[in-house]
């Protein structure tokens, strides 16, 4: 009987380690900045995320069948409800799609959930939230609205049959349902499920930072889908890993789609949220530093890139009004630093959680994308002495 339940809990202990994905900071990589509880950009309170993954056979692509390699991801600025949120975007190279964001620029608020999925299907994910807003009441009984889901993509071609449209409404509203608070998913799944990133395997990252301005601490999260760059770029932690890697685990193509694909084209799409007050014109500010993180970790902004960020706010929540004006609070631009700052570092760390999380995949034809190797990447950070 002894050896019966020891080896029943040996068993259940290796379960639960095997499913908690190991993040960057569980290696030992030093970041910059206080993270918040989980690290993610849930911290930031109302956030949800969920996911919707799809992976299915394997070998020679038919196009309609398979293998399939790609999901939706869906982000709720404050929960299932109505409820608009200050924001803006920046695109640092626009070799890409995010629906939407010509209204976010011009009203200043988002009104929606943000969709991430793969770059064929951005027109069927539109359509699913659009149904699911009528379905749901989104906009609580109003009887005229008008409305433009916001729906971003990053390319999974070279591992996914992204010409057979696998993506339908029931991913979508799988995505929408499994929304919630509390830790994300990261690595291979939703929409970043057959994505890749700097010579390795990338896809859903998260991190976040605490800042305290004048003694109020607010929180600012970040979320990628990370689809980009050159390996021979790849740093961490300011060592050029990509370099000390430059003969291990490359790419494996056997027989990519017809493309003039150049090393470093690709995407990331980047989420950041904040509790901070801040309007719309300083979310674009903070839009723009995300290039900083992207850029600390490698990324260039090539050519065949398409590098999109949209950043909210959940403060203010009584600001969006449509039949009376409201009065709202606002962070100084001479106190806003911080949070520039801040928006950087998680950008950086969200894109590495992204790598690290990430686990190796086979995809159309056996082209295969390698997990970064964890082993390697401690050894070359204690090499150059970042860590012990």
């Amino acid at each position: 009987m002894k050896k019966i339940i020891i080896v029943t809990v040996i068993l259940l202990i290796s379960t639960i380690t095997y499913s908690q994905k190991p993040r960057a900071r569980d290696l030992g990589v030093p970041f910059d900045g206080t993270p918040g509880k989980l690290n993610a950009i849930t911290d930031v309170k109302g956030v949800e995320v969920g996911h919707s993954t799809i992976i299915s056979g394997s070998g020679k692509n038919v196009i309609g069948k398979g293998p399939v390699r790609t999901g939706v991801t869906a982000i709720f600025p404050r929960g299932k409800k109505f409820n608009p949120v200050y924001a803006n975007w920046y695109s640092l190279n626009g070799n890409g799609e995010m629906t939407g964001t010509t209204w976010i620029t011009e009203s200043g608020f988002l009104e929606t959930p943000i969709m991430i999925t793969n770059t064929n299907s951005v027109g069927v994910v539109r359509d699913a939230v659009l149904k699911w807003y009528v379905d749901t009441n989104w906009y609580q009984g109003e009887d005229w609205w008008y409305t433009y889901p916001v729906v971003a993509e990053t390319y999974d071609g070279f591992l996914n049959d992204i010409y057979g449209f696998h993506v339908k409404e029931k991913h979508v509203l799988e995505a929408i349902n499994n929304a919630k608070t509390g830790r994300v998913e990261e690595g291979n799944v939703g929409g970043g499920t057959g994505m890749m990133c700097l010579g390795f395997k990338g896809g859903i990252g998260t991190s976040s930072r605490m800042v305290t301005v004048q003694d109020t601490t607010y929180t600012l999260g970040a979320l990628v889908q990370s689809n980009f760059g050159a390996k021979r770029n790849l740093n961490i932690a300011g060592v050029h890993v990509g370099r000390e890697l430059k003969d291990t685990l490359n790419y494996v193509f056997n027989a990519p789609p017809q493309t003039r694909r150049q090393e470093g084209d690709g995407s990331i799409i980047v989420i950041i949220a904040t509790d901070a007050p801040l309007l719309p014109h300083q979310l674009k500010r903070i839009a723009h530093r995300v290039t900083i993180g992207m850029g600390v970790v490698g990324g260039r902004g090539s050519n065949g890139s398409g590098d999109i960020y949209l950043a909210f706010s959940t403060a203010n929540e009584t600001a969006f009004n449509r039949d009376k004006n409201t009065r709202v609070e606002t962070l100084s631009n001479d106190r806003i630093t911080p949070l520039f700052e801040a928006t950087s570092q998680a950008v950086e760390e969200a894109i590495i959680n992204a790598m690290v999380a990430a686990e190796t995949m086979e995809g159309i034809n056996g082209n295969t994308a390698h997990a970064l190797p964890h082993d390697l990447l401690v050894e070359i950070l204690k090499k150059y002495k970042k860590i012990k």
